[in-house]
């Protein structure tokens, strides 16, 4: 039990450190979440902070994912785009909603809006020695008027297109379209930019932002 403790204790101490030694000055830490994202088998560390930088648009949040490399944590990546900031959700607030790891995948899920809502989850691979976004899934719309859903897989550029409508008088028939739409490049660096990046579906003439 005493060697137990004493693991944990250093265990703890240690992870405290990682988080000191590269914490933004003022910031505090919003969320942490550990898992393989670099497919060594050892897990790494997401840190999400919020910083004590400030914009129109409120604080800007950083994330950094740390790797253990003989014993220490280094910076792996940090971006300070990949977050929206503590004010971009409007009315809804703060539009951080959660980091998950799945099977080696950095998810960060984003919402905001008023009465009309939305809401999306970016997905990040590591390779090219970056973390690349793979995937996004969104949901948008008002309850009796429409919602929209989009799947864009970035890696194989197939993008599926749905919009419910139930408010048909004012917007017209539900439409559903699929393509395939290759060379976004997007990551960690270059995510949420001031001049989003608009794909114009063909048949539709439907519009989807990243």
């Amino acid at each position: 039990m005493k060697i137990t403790f004493c693991f944990l204790f250093g265990f703890i101490n240690l992870f405290c450190f990682a988080q000191e030694e590269f914490k933004p000055a003022g910031a505090t830490v919003i969320e942490t979440v550990d898992g393989d994202l670099d497919g060594d088998v050892i897990p790494e560390k997401v840190i999400i902070y919020n910083t004590k930088d400030t914009t129109e648009y409120g604080n800007i949040r950083e994330i950094q994912i740390l790797k253990k490399v003989n014993s220490k944590w280094t910076i792996l990546e940090k971006s300070r785009n990949a977050i929206l900031k503590s004010n971009d959700g409007g009315m809804m607030g703060d539009p951080y909603q959660s980091t998950e790891i799945k099977n080696g995948i950095l998810m960060i899920t984003q919402a905001g809006g008023s009465s009309w809502k939305w809401g999306y989850t970016d997905k990040y691979r590591f390779q090219n020695g970056r973390f690349e976004l793979i995937g996004y899934s969104s949901s948008s719309g008002k309850p009796e008027e429409y919602w929209i859903d989009v799947d864009f897989n970035l890696s194989t550029g197939q993008l599926t297109f749905e919009k419910e409508v139930e408010n048909t008088k004012e917007y017209g028939p539900s439409k559903k379209e699929s393509l395939i739409k290759k060379g976004i490049k997007l990551n960690l660096q270059n995510r949420n930019q001031k001049e989003r990046i608009e794909i114009l579906l063909p048949k539709t003439k439907e519009k989807v932002y990243l």
